[in-house]
């Protein structure tokens, strides 16, 4: 599945239409080069499902806590940028934050690619031009 993104007008619209793709999975990695939208778009994705505060990156805690007191729902927010090792990623209790049925959204997954469950979502996110944007669901 792929979603375009024309201008930044469009981004909650298509924060919508991610989180219908995702739909029950719990994992997913956000893949993109710096710069591509990945926290903008988790930013929106967090809006869409009512989490009490805004998404922010997560770059320097690793992993952001994001909840909604109208949904009771609990959303993981990682970003891997700095991780310089597997072993960093599983003293912090990643396979934990995985098994806990709540939605785990990463960004720089690739870092900790060789230890990402199989059922992992991976989203690609292509920059297309300043303010165009290519999201592919690769189910």
């Amino acid at each position: 599945m792929q979603i375009k993104i024309e201008s930044p007008a469009a981004i909650p619209d298509a924060a919508r239409m991610l989180l219908d793709a995702i739909g029950d999975r719990t994992i997913v990695a956000l893949r993109g080069a710096m710069g591509a939208g990945k926290t903008t778009l988790t930013s929106e994705m967090m809006k869409v499902l009512k989490m009490d505060d805004e998404a922010s990156s997560p770059t320097f805690a690793i992993v952001n806590e994001y909840h909604s007191s109208e949904t009771g729902k609990t959303v993981y927010h990682f970003d891997f940028y700095r991780i310089e090792s597997l072993a960093e990623a599983l003293d912090i209790g990643i396979e934990d934050y995985w098994d806990s049925g709540c939605l785990c959204l990463m960004e720089w997954a690739e870092n900790i690619e060789d230890i990402l469950p199989e059922e992992t979502l991976v989203v690609d996110i292509e920059e297309l031009s300043d303010s165009s944007r290519l999201i592919t669901v690769n189910d």
